[in-house]
């Protein structure tokens, strides 16, 4: 097989590919995370991750690139990364009690070929007191994850039921990216 990139900096999605023993490489995707608001949640997430890869794969066009991002949406809305502690605390107590969607969307590129997907998975949340809340804020966890939570850790708590994947919670459907990857060869 073709070298693998990640194009990704994202310590949990290279934890994800390190666990299949997958070998690969990091070159960080530097786009600026920009998207139509016309796009449904699974376009978005799909997009984003076709222009990471696109953005490595211009430089690395022997390589075979993977791209992933992962959105947060409860109802209509998508809920990014929190700029700051109040917009944490705010998006949680919105989450409290819900079920959202995360979607991942994955893009693989090589010179020969292109695969774009993405995995849909449902979460639930238990009702978060304001305690609950104000903990998982100071461990800092929220600040750089999408919906301002990460099941993988602390954020597990707050998570009552899944229905999907969870590695696309995580950040990349695990499973589905390497059965895609097999068609690579």
């Amino acid at each position: 097989m073709k070298p693998l990139i990640l194009a990704s900096g994202s310590p949990r999605r290279k934890e994800l590919l390190q666990q299949v023993h997958l070998p690969f490489t990091i070159k960080v995707s530097n786009i600026e995370e920009t998207f139509d608001p016309e796009l449904t949640p699974e376009e978005i997430a799909t997009s984003l991750a076709h222009q990471k890869a696109q953005s490595v794969f211009q430089e690395n066009q022997d390589a075979i690139v993977i791209g992933s991002d992962t959105i947060v949406v409860l109802g209509d809305k998508v809920l990014g990364k929190p700029e700051n502690e109040d917009e944490a605390r705010a998006t949680l107590r919105t989450l409290s009690g819900n079920t959202h969607h995360v979607i991942s969307g994955v893009a693989i590129l090589s010179q020969e070929k292109e695969v774009t997907f993405y995995e849909k998975t449902s979460v639930t949340f238990w009702e978060l007191t304001d305690e609950d809340i104000n903990f998982y804020i100071q461990s800092g966890e929220p600040m750089d994850k999408a919906g301002s939570y990460g099941i993988q850790e602390v954020g597990a708590l707050f998570v009552k039921e899944i229905k999907g994947d969870y590695f696309s919670i995580v950040g990349l459907p695990l499973s589905r990216t390497v059965r895609e990857l097999k068609s690579f060869q």
